[in-house]
């Protein structure tokens, strides 16, 4: 997927460096099981990162000025869209006047351009070659995990740590793909099988 190397690198670093991160994420279950996903990825390798969830009548959909503005104030480096981000130009140009490097982990269709961000790690960008477009967010979020690990794994960062496997959280991206009602062929039917093993044997 276009950017996700991108992504995965500052991630890595940000989790070398003890940088704060944030992740962003939609009221829905795709977006849910994302931010879970993610947030579980962080704390085992390291980074205690902190979920916002925008509030779904007050705030709406996706990234908002005021709420990304003030995780940037706080003290985040890295901001972390899950399951949103590809059309807002604004919030997203807040953050990075505030200081911080906006990552989009997305799988929503993008506008005629895209907002200005670190990375866009979105299958659906009009540029992106992967063929992965029938992938959930959570889908999208797992092989950004996927990435960072080896990422991660590259640089050492496991020599004196355990390294996650993250098959045990297949379940969660099973549990998003099927709420999202995405077509259940290639890497989403895999998904969602492995992810139902794991959620019998839990």
């Amino acid at each position: 997927i276009k950017d996700m190397d991108v992504a995965a690198a500052r991630l890595a670093e940000a989790v070398q460096t003890a940088e704060r991160i944030a992740i962003f994420g939609d009221y829905d279950v795709d977006g849910a099981t994302s931010s879970s996903l993610l947030a579980r990825y962080f704390r085992v390798v390291g980074s205690d990162a902190i979920i916002y969830i925008p509030d779904r009548i007050a705030e709406g959909y996706g990234p908002n000025v005021p709420a990304m503005t003030k995780l940037a104030r706080d003290g985040a480096k890295v901001i972390v869209t899950v399951d949103c981000g590809t059309q807002a130009h604004a919030a997203l140009a807040a953050a990075k006047a505030e200081g911080a490097d906006v990552i989009v982990c997305d799988h929503h269709l993008p506008g005629d351009t895209l907002p200005e961000a670190f990375a866009i790690a979105n299958p659906n960008r009009h540029d992106d070659t992967s063929g992965l477009g029938q992938l959930a967010a959570v889908g999208v979020a797992f092989l950004l995990c996927v990435a960072l690990n080896r990422t991660l794994r590259d640089t050492g960062w496991f020599a004196t740590r355990e390294e996650p496997d993250l098959r045990k959280w297949l379940s969660i991206v099973a549990l998003g793909t099927v709420a999202d009602v995405v077509p259940l062929k290639g890497v989403n039917r895999a998904f969602v099988t492995r992810g139902l093993i794991g959620a019998r044997g839990a």
